[in-house]
């Protein structure tokens, strides 16, 4: 019986190894072939509406509400978005968020900010941006007026704002370049306008920004900067294959001001660290729409990207194949301790 059950584990070690290489040399022979699979529009938000009925409970919409209303300044586009989901909940709200509300949208109280906001994006908060309906988040990104100061810049030796330039680069060449990287001329300029902003108020993260400027460095062809005039004379400008990832990313932003609308998509843009973030986020945003910002809040930035994605068929099989393999040979030295041991105490009663 021993000799048939190592021999059983033998030949399972066998196979699931066996299973495990056959998916890895799959998966390494074909680049298409992902473990890691989109999940559809409506996958994405069955799913998170399965999250949200667990996580979404009376006592955490109050604690977060509770949160965001201490915060100075409030943060109304998170604020509003927990409202609608204690509503459709049937739960009423603490007396504190009508209050609140009152406080900051009474016109007294925002006119400066607004006027102020209007004037300078550093000023504005998503409040005051939500609120007063700023026009400049629908305003044309001055790309032009972007490239053209950093050739007068790099000219005269002075520091040359490397983002701004990569993002007016990227806006001006957007027709002819990058539409290919799967968004649209609109998509890709609602993207550059998204970051402007958001890095004007200091809702970009430090790491997508060292990405973002890192991409221009090596993708702008440094000395035709000066001779721009036009958004021809900008798209000679490109190295089209280094500057793609940024162009990416700036796309999948821009999916996501286009699936929640400009003000969302500044609340949300913090969450977005690399070009795998913005490419979910923008998956996120599509199938979910303005229960993006909810689900944010409620789920996190983890939970709501993972949504996203799921296991493909290959995946599985690599990891049943590890989990057998590893299964089996652990059992197989169970045997061999468990022998060893046996032999080891025979021998020592023969000699006592």
């Amino acid at each position: 019986m021993k000799r048939l059950a190592r021999t059983l584990l033998l030949f399972l070690f066998i196979g699931s190894l066996a299973m495990t290489l056959r998916s890895g040399i799959r998966i390494a022979e074909n680049p298409a072939l992902s473990p890691m699979i989109d999940r559809t529009a409506d996958e994405i938000a069955a799913l998170t509406d399965r999250m949200m009925a667990r996580e979404a409970t009376p006592e955490r919409l109050a604690e977060l509400i509770t949160n965001r209303l201490a915060e100075e300044p409030r943060n109304w586009v998170a604020l509003q978005a927990l409202a609608e989901v204690a509503a459709e909940q049937g739960h009423a709200l603490p007396t504190a968020y009508a209050e609140a509300w009152e406080q900051d949208s009474g016109l007294l109280a925002m006119s400066g900010d607004c006027l102020a906001c209007m004037w300078d994006i550093s000023t504005c908060s998503l409040s005051t941006a939500l609120i007063c309906k700023a026009p400049i988040l629908l305003t044309p990104v001055e790309d032009l007026r972007g490239v053209v100061k950093a050739g007068a810049d790099y000219t005269m030796g002075q520091p040359v704002d490397q983002l701004d330039l990569g993002l007016s680069v990227v806006g001006l060449g957007a027709t002819a370049a990058f539409v290919a990287t799967g968004g649209t001329s609109a998509t890709v300029k609602a993207g550059t306008a998204t970051i402007r902003l958001a890095r004007g108020m200091g809702r970009l993260s430090p790491r997508l920004t060292t990405r973002m400027t890192a991409a221009v460095t090596d993708g702008i062809r440094w000395a035709d900067l000066p001779k721009v005039r036009g958004a021809d004379d900008a798209v000679a400008l490109l190295r089209t294959d280094t500057l793609r990832p940024l162009a990416e990313t700036v796309t999948d932003l821009g999916r996501v001001a286009d699936a929640t609308g400009p003000v969302p998509a500044l609340h949300l843009l913090p969450l977005v660290d690399d070009a795998v973030d913005a490419r979910r986020l923008a998956r996120a945003s599509e199938a979910l729409g303005a229960k993006t910002v909810s689900r944010a809040e409620v789920l996190g930035k983890s939970r709501l990207l993972r949504a996203t994605i799921r296991y493909g068929d290959t995946a599985i099989g690599l990891i049943a194949g590890l989990v057998g393999a590893l299964i089996s040979l652990a059992l197989m030295l169970a045997g061999v301790v468990q022998t060893m041991v046996l032999r080891a105490l025979r021998r020592a009663a023969r000699v006592t």
